[in-house]
């Protein structure tokens, strides 16, 4: 049935893009490793704009508990390290008026076991935006048999929808378990 097949399609895009979702949000929870992708969402006031920090600097690290800022311009050094420390992700960045270099300090226990938290109310919102693309699917494919669609064939249909969502629940259950071990990891 190509309506059936056109519904199956939908959810699955919805659900891939729940996934994406996830994995950008779980990157920026970070696991005592330092990375770049902890910075984003940073947002820098350009000449009265604000613009991601990525668009104002480059980000890099240097080692495993280091990320370097290097703005393009020179005079927005103190500009970045305002954002940065406005943006509540807990880091101090040290300003030496080139470069700003901030220290990822070792995680402690419960820091770890806050993070798992967050983690797995990321899980949890991924897992409610599945649910909701496996019942937008059921109900549109539901509303078929008032076309003539044998009931037989929505049941099916149904069946399918069950079974993509039960593919992408174990995704993110991976997901989840993998973020978790690098988090607890020492």
């Amino acid at each position: 049935m190509d309506e059936i097949e056109f519904y199956l399609e939908a959810a699955k895009e919805t659900m891939e893009g729940a996934i994406k979702h996830l994995t950008i949000e779980l990157s920026k929870i970070r696991a005592g490793k330092a990375s770049p992708a902890m910075l984003e969402g940073v947002m820098v006031e350009y000449y009265g704009v604000p613009s991601p920090l990525q668009n104002v600097a480059s980000v890099t690290t240097p080692d495993a508990r280091t990320i370097t800022v290097k703005p393009f311009e020179k005079k927005m050094v103190n500009d970045i390290d305002r954002a940065i420390r406005n943006a509540n992700l807990g880091f101090s960045p040290a300003n030496d008026g080139e470069l700003l270099r901030i220290s990822i300090p070792p995680l402690t226990e419960e820091r770890r076991r806050d993070l798992v938290k967050r983690v797995k109310a990321e899980i949890e919102t991924a897992k409610i935006n599945i649910r909701n693309a496996r019942q937008d699917a059921n109900n549109s494919i539901k509303k078929l048999t008032k076309e003539g669609v044998s009931e037989d064939e929505v049941k099916q249909g149904e069946e399918r929808v069950q079974k993509l969502t039960d593919q992408y629940i174990v995704k993110i259950d991976q997901v989840f378990t993998a973020k978790e071990i690098d988090i607890m990891s020492v």
